[in-house]
Protein backbone atom coordinates (compact mmCIF):
# COMPACT_ATOMS: atom_id res chain seq x y z
CA UNK A 1 0.00 0.00 0.00
CA UNK A 2 1.64 3.54 -1.12
CA UNK A 3 1.66 6.52 1.14
CA UNK A 4 0.44 9.10 0.64
CA UNK A 5 2.05 12.96 0.62
CA UNK A 6 0.32 14.34 3.97
CA UNK A 7 1.28 10.79 5.75
CA UNK A 8 5.01 10.97 4.68
CA UNK A 9 4.77 15.35 5.58
CA UNK A 10 3.12 14.35 9.00
CA UNK A 11 5.62 11.67 10.33
CA UNK A 12 8.52 13.87 9.48
CA UNK A 13 6.85 16.94 11.34
CA UNK A 14 6.03 14.71 14.58
CA UNK A 15 9.59 13.77 14.71
CA UNK A 16 11.09 16.93 13.60
CA UNK A 17 8.59 19.85 14.90
CA UNK A 18 10.19 22.35 13.03
CA UNK A 19 10.77 21.19 9.74
CA UNK A 20 9.74 22.90 6.53
CA UNK A 21 8.78 19.79 4.21
CA UNK A 22 8.09 20.39 0.89
CA UNK A 23 7.48 16.59 -1.05
CA UNK A 24 6.62 16.00 -5.36
CA UNK A 25 5.02 12.40 -6.26
CA UNK A 26 8.08 11.91 -8.89
CA UNK A 27 5.74 9.18 -10.93
CA UNK A 28 1.87 9.75 -10.07
CA UNK A 29 1.92 6.31 -8.63
CA UNK A 30 1.99 7.11 -4.94
CA UNK A 31 5.39 5.25 -4.86
CA UNK A 32 8.10 7.81 -5.81
CA UNK A 33 8.65 10.63 -4.45
CA UNK A 34 11.22 13.48 -4.01
CA UNK A 35 11.55 15.69 -0.62
CA UNK A 36 13.09 18.55 0.64
CA UNK A 37 13.24 18.69 4.51
CA UNK A 38 14.97 21.91 5.96
CA UNK A 39 15.70 21.84 9.73
CA UNK A 40 17.25 23.82 12.90
CA UNK A 41 17.37 20.53 14.37
CA UNK A 42 20.01 19.64 10.84
CA UNK A 43 22.72 22.54 12.69
CA UNK A 44 26.08 20.67 12.77
CA UNK A 45 24.87 17.28 11.57
CA UNK A 46 26.35 15.95 8.46
CA UNK A 47 24.23 15.22 5.40
CA UNK A 48 23.89 11.19 6.33
CA UNK A 49 23.01 12.16 10.12
CA UNK A 50 20.26 14.37 8.39
CA UNK A 51 19.18 12.14 6.39
CA UNK A 52 19.04 9.48 8.80
CA UNK A 53 16.98 11.53 11.24
CA UNK A 54 14.59 11.77 8.25
CA UNK A 55 14.41 8.20 7.29
CA UNK A 56 14.21 7.52 11.38
CA UNK A 57 11.13 9.57 11.17
CA UNK A 58 9.18 7.37 8.41
CA UNK A 59 9.91 4.93 10.89
CA UNK A 60 10.81 1.61 9.22
CA UNK A 61 7.91 2.63 5.93
CA UNK A 62 10.74 3.13 4.04
CA UNK A 63 11.06 0.35 1.03
CA UNK A 64 8.07 -1.33 2.07
CA UNK A 65 4.76 1.70 2.15
CA UNK A 66 7.22 3.86 0.41
CA UNK A 67 9.08 2.59 -2.05
CA UNK A 68 11.29 5.47 -3.42
CA UNK A 69 12.58 8.80 -1.67
CA UNK A 70 14.75 10.83 -3.49
CA UNK A 71 15.88 13.34 -0.32
CA UNK A 72 17.34 16.61 0.30
CA UNK A 73 17.74 18.12 3.44
CA UNK A 74 19.42 21.01 4.78
CA UNK A 75 19.92 23.27 7.82
CA UNK A 76 17.86 26.49 8.58
CA UNK A 77 19.66 29.53 8.90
Amino acid sequence: MAMSVGEIERLIREAIPDAEVTIKDMAGDGDHYAAMVVSSAFKGKTRVQQHQMVYDALKGRMGGQLHALSLQTAAKK
